[in-house]
């Protein structure tokens, strides 16, 4: 028996619904960054119980998430909130297999070792805040490939080397921050020197205080500018006023064994006195 048509509309539309408000499969490589975010990390606080296995398998149900700090988006993480939990250990490079983070924020925990250069596969990564942990190393020059990125924060951490000039490329960038780590160098141009006509926000000098070695508009120029250090100075006026002591005992002995008097007459030269008694 063939359907009325108005019948056959009704159904077409209710499988057309169906098919837009199914939950999107979890996806793979979701499951990979995050189970093996979790096994790199330390969680002395027992923060992320719920962290299981079969959860981290099937993180996201649309935009319904099963785990603590996660934030779903079509059946993908869309976002990665951790702050202030304790957590320990370090940053997973399989953090970059979460291809459709937007925000990360693991902030205000004890995370140790490396930025993993393999943030850069997160071409959609807008807010990145890894401040106040204990993370070394330089910061990666690849973060630059992530071009959405608008929000960088990297304060109190052990961050070295210099401040890569190709993150100053980033047009989107509107707030960064890598105060209060052993940064050195001078700070890139870019930083300083962003186009206004471009609009492009420029950055103030709190933005890079507490690094001893970092120097350079907007924070001073380099310290001493080829001028010694006071305890260099001192040692120099020390061993200078060394010297010139030495040189002038000298000087005085040469000039006494130069006027010594030699009274000696001719035919003394190899004579041995002859004493009377």
């Amino acid at each position: 028996m063939a359907m009325p048509p108005p019948l056959r509309a009704v159904v077409a539309v209710l499988h057309l619904l169906a098919l837009v408000t199914r939950p999107a499969l979890p996806d793979p490589n979701d499951e990979a960054c995050l189970s093996n975010l979790r096994r790199s990390i330390t969680d002395p606080g027992n923060r992320l119980r719920n962290w299981t296995a079969a959860t981290s398998m099937a993180s996201c149900s649309g935009f319904t998430s099963y785990l603590h700090g996660v934030t779903c988006n079509n059946g993908r993480v869309y976002k990665l909130a951790l702050p202030g939990l304790t957590l320990g250990g370090s940053l997973s490079p399989y953090l970059a297999n979460c291809t459709n983070l937007q925000s990360l924020d693991l902030s205000s925990n004890a995370l140790s070792g490396p930025i993993p250069p393999q943030l850069s596969a997160l071409f959609n990564l807008a807010v990145l805040n890894l401040s106040a942990n204990r993370l070394s190393g330089p910061i990666p020059p690849q973060l630059a490939l992530c071009a959405y990125l608008n929000f960088i924060d990297l304060h109190a951490n052990l961050l070295s080397g210099t401040i890569p000039a190709q993150l100053g490329l980033l047009a989107r960038l509107s707030a960064f921050d890598v105060s209060y780590n052993r940064l050195e160098g001078p700070i890139p141009a870019l930083f300083a020197n962003r186009s206004d006509d471009l609009a492009l926000p420029r950055f103030n000098a709190s933005s890079f205080v507490g690094n001893r070695g970092l120097y350079g508009y907007p924070l001073p120029p380099q310290r001493g500018g080829g001028r010694l250090s006071v305890p260099a100075i001192v040692g120099i006026g020390l061993g200078s006023g060394l010297l010139s002591l030495v040189l002038s005992f000298t000087a005085v002995c040469v000039w006494l064994r130069a006027t010594e008097p030699t009274t000696k007459t001719p035919g003394e030269e190899g004579n041995v006195s002859h004493l009377d008694y």
